[in-house]
């Protein structure tokens, strides 16, 4: 029985014909890397490859290390395999994986989403055999509003607190969510501040794309000078000593678990705004539909749920463990404990 193009190991997904990782979580050789966030690029490997795009972000990042960027679709061979990165339209720079080896085609998708958001490449669908998809996200009760809608009510909540006197606090992972925020945020209302985390990989992404005008909170920044702005921090900064200088402030928190009931409430925050930028139920099946693919490994996520669904519309789908953790593997260890300088 021949073995397959790609493999899941206790280090990641393996091609043993290029001698290759995908996203590995612990150091190899040599690893093509998906995207920028901390459970897909790992520090400790010998040579990186990715997204040109994506470059300064694990840069950023990881420190000194070997990496080398690529074009969208540009075809590289590594041992006779033929790989190419496509978009994924996850955050800045994030790719699909494509590997082809004897006619056969591998999709891995690291981690995606269909709706075009400004900010990321538009993902693209691949036509492939075998689709590797996350599904952190793939239940039922996950259905996306469009992102137009919901930046309208965060724009709309940002306005009401400022006219109660109080100042918008809202929380998004440093890298991408944060990003998506400030590019649609509308600076007619007030002055969009920012926590360290986020200020500075939003100038590590300010030469790929347009943001609005942003404030670094420092220790020097006045009460009285955010008071009824915005202020952008990742989720890590809700409670600690640092957003003591917002007062009077309300919470809101954009993710796409706060679709569930509670998520709210448990989280400890005012308001939640429903904004993923994985896929949401139909985005996933219609992503699968669209690669032609027959087989599908669904990683992390719902995976048992929706690759038993998968099942009954005569898919070839099955489940792998990997240390990959969807949204909630997004926050950088490392760059979220920033405090303002």
């Amino acid at each position: 029985m021949k073995s397959p193009l790609l493999r899941f190991t206790n280090k990641g997904i393996y091609c043993e014909a290029a001698d290759v990782y995908l996203d590995p979580w612990r150091p190899v050789e040599k690893a093509i890397i998906s995207h920028g966030h901390a459970d897909h690029s790992r520090w400790g490997h010998k040579a990186y490859i990715t997204h040109h795009r994506n470059v300064p972000i694990v840069k950023h990042r990881l420190g000194t290390i070997t990496i080398s960027g690529r074009e969208w679709g540009e075809s590289f061979m590594i041992n006779g395999v033929k790989f190419s990165l496509h978009p994924a339209g996850h955050i800045i720079g994030s790719s699909q994986i494509r590997v082809e080896h004897k006619g056969e085609v591998w999709v891995f998708t690291g981690d995606y989403k269909l709706e075009a958001d400004g900010v990321a490449t538009p993902y693209e669908p691949v036509k492939c055999d075998t689709f590797i998809t996350e599904c952190t996200f793939g239940l039922p009760a996950f259905l996306w509003r469009p992102q137009e809608e919901v930046i309208s009510d965060i724009n709309k909540w940002w306005a009401e607190n400022q006219s109660a006197g109080q100042t918008s606090v809202l929380f998004g992972y440093s890298l991408g969510k944060a990003q998506r925020l400030l590019k649609h945020l509308d600076p007619s209302i007030g002055k969009i501040f920012t926590h360290g985390a986020v200020e500075k990989m939003t100038e590590v992404l300010r030469p790929l794309t347009d943001f609005p005008k942003t404030e670094l909170i420092t220790r020097d920044t006045k009460k009285e000078d955010i008071k009824g702005n915005i202020v952008i921090a990742p989720p890590s900064a809700h409670g600690s000593t640092w957003i003591r200088k917002m007062t009077p402030f309300v919470t809101a928190t954009a993710s796409g678990w706060m679709a569930f009931r509670g998520a709210r409430r448990r989280r400890a925050i005012d308001k939640g705004f429903v904004l993923s930028d994985h896929c949401d139920w139909p985005g996933l099946l219609t992503a699968i539909k669209e690669t032609g693919a027959s087989k599908i490994i669904c990683t992390h996520g719902y995976t048992d749920i929706f690759s038993k669904y998968l099942r009954t519309l005569g898919y070839d789908a099955r489940t792998e463990s990997t240390q990959f953790e969807g949204e909630n593997g997004e926050v950088n260890a490392e760059t979220e404990k920033v405090e303002a300088e």
